[in-house]
C-alpha cells in the first residue's frame, strides 16, 4: 500500500515535455541536414524552372448560353382539320428528343468535332491565317511529348526515304479517319466541354488552346454550329411536312387549273344549246371544278401554317456571356510550378534523411 501511496502518475506536463523534446529533437535534425534540404530546393527549382517553361501556355474562352425550347403547344384547329382530311397526323410540336441536357454529348461528338476543322483562325500576333485543322499542326507540344515522338519520327523518316508518297489531294471521310485525323478529333474532345447546370439550363461552353485569340474564335465557332445543329433538328420534322404541302400544293394546282379549263371549254362550247344533258354536263364539271378549289384553297392554308411552323419550331438562344479573347493563361502558373517543384524535392529528401534512410539501414540488416 506503501508503494502505490508514492507512486504518482505522468502529468500533463510531463507529458508535454517528452512532446516538446521530440519537436527540438526533430528540429535539431532538420538543422543537421539543412545543407541537403538547400541542395534538394536547387534542384527542384532547376527542374521546376525547366518543366515550367517547355509546357506552353493553355488559355480557355468562354461563352454562356439560355437556351429556349419550344414548348408542348397542341395543333391549331386549322392544322388539325387539313391533317384529318388528307388521313395525316396531327401536326404538333412534340417534346423535344434533342434538347440541351445533351450539349455535352452533341459538341464531343465526331461529326461536330470534324466540322469545325474548316473554322477560319488568326493567330493574336497575326502571323498565322488559316484553317483549324491546319492550326493544330502549328501547336506547340511539351518537352516530354517531343521526347517521346522523337524514335516515332526518326522511323517514319526513314520509311520515307525509300517510299514515295503519290501528289494527291486527301479529303476528309468522316467514316475512315486517318490516324492524324483522329488524333486531332481527340485532342478538340479534351479541350471543347459543355457544362449544363440542370435547374435552370444555362450551358457554358468552354474552349482551351494555346494562342488567346484563336481560343474565342474556335470558341464563337462552337456556339454557332451547336445552335444551328439543335435548330436544323428542330426544325427538320417542319421542313419535310412543308416540303410535302409544297409538292401537293401544286399538283392541287394543277388539278384545279384543268378543271377549269375542262368547264370553261365546255360552257364555250355548248353556250347557245338549253338541252338537259348539256346543263347536267355543265353543273358536273361545275361541282368538279368547286371541289378541285376547295383542296386546292384548303392546301395551300395548310401550306401557310406549315410555313410558319418552321418558324415557330426554331429555338431561341440567349447569349449571356459572348466569347472574349483572354488575358491570362488558364492553369497553373508558372510561379505556382516552380514553388511546387521546390516544395516536392525539399519534402522528399527531407523524408528520406529523416525516416526513409533509418529504415533502409534496418531494413538492410535484417537480410
Amino acid at each position: 500500500m506503501e508503494e502505490n501511496k508514492n507512486y504518482t502518475s505522468p502529468t500533463p506536463e510531463t507529458e508535454n515535455d517528452e512532446f516538446e523534446i521530440d519537436w527540438m529533437d526533430l528540429l535539431r535534425r532538420i538543422i543537421a541536414i539543412r545543407k541537403t534540404l538547400y541542395k534538394a530546393a536547387g534542384i527542384g527549382l532547376v527542374l521546376g524552372i525547366i518543366i515550367a517553361f517547355s509546357i506552353p501556355k493553355q488559355y480557355t474562352a468562354s461563352v454562356t448560353l439560355s437556351p429556349e425550347m419550344g414548348n408542348d403547344a397542341k395543333s391549331s384547329g386549322l392544322a388539325s382539320m387539313a391533317a384529318s382530311f388528307f388521313g395525316a397526323n396531327t401536326m404538333g410540336t412534340t417534346p423535344d428528343a434533342l434538347n440541351t441536357a445533351i450539349s455535352k454529348e452533341i459538341v464531343s461528338s465526331t461529326p461536330f468535332l470534324l466540322e469545325l476543322f474548316d473554322t477560319r483562325v488568326q493567330t493574336l500576333n497575326g502571323e498565322l491565317d488559316t484553317t483549324l485543322i491546319a492550326y493544330l499542326d502549328e501547336q506547340r507540344g511539351s518537352w516530354l511529348g517531343v521526347v517521346l515522338a522523337v524514335p516515332g519520327k526518326t522511323i517514319g523518316f526513314v520509311k520515307g526515304l525509300f517510299t514515295e508518297e503519290p501528289d494527291t489531294v486527301v479529303t476528309l471521310n468522316p467514316f475512315q479517319l486517318t490516324k492524324k485525323e483522329s488524333q486531332k478529333v481527340e485532342f478538340l474532345r479534351k479541350n471543347i466541354a459543355a457544362d449544363i447546370d440542370k435547374k435552370t439550363g444555362i450551358t457554358t461552353l468552354s474552349v482551351t488552346l494555346q494562342d488567346p485569340k484563336v481560343t474565342a474564335m474556335v470558341a464563337n465557332s462552337v456556339v454557332t454550329k451547336l445552335q444551328q445543329y439543335i435548330i436544323n433538328y428542330r426544325i427538320a420534322k417542319a421542313k419535310e411536312d412543308c416540303a410535302y404541302l409544297e409538292q401537293l400544293y401544286k399538283e392541287r394546282q394543277q388539278e384545279y387549273y384543268e378543271a377549269q379549263q375542262r368547264y370553261a371549254r365546255y360552257v364555250d362550247a355548248n353556250k347557245s344549246l338549253v338541252l338537259h344533258s348539256v346543263r347536267t354536263e355543265q353543273e358536273r364539271l361545275q361541282n368538279d371544278m368547286n371541289l378541285a378549289f376547295q383542296v386546292y384553297s384548303q392546301v395551300a392554308q395548310q401550306l401557310q401554317v406549315a410555313r410558319a411552323k418552321i418558324q415557330e419550331e426554331k429555338p431561341v438562344f440567349a447569349v449571356v456571356e459572348p466569347a472574349t479573347v483572354p488575358l491570362q493563361p488558364s492553369g497553373a502558373s508558372r510561379k505556382v510550378i516552380v514553388l511546387g517543384f521546390i516544395f516536392l524535392a525539399v519534402c522528399v529528401t527531407g523524408g528520406w534523411k529523416l525516416i526513409g534512410q533509418e529504415y533502409w539501414q534496418k531494413l538492410k540488416s535484417t537480410f
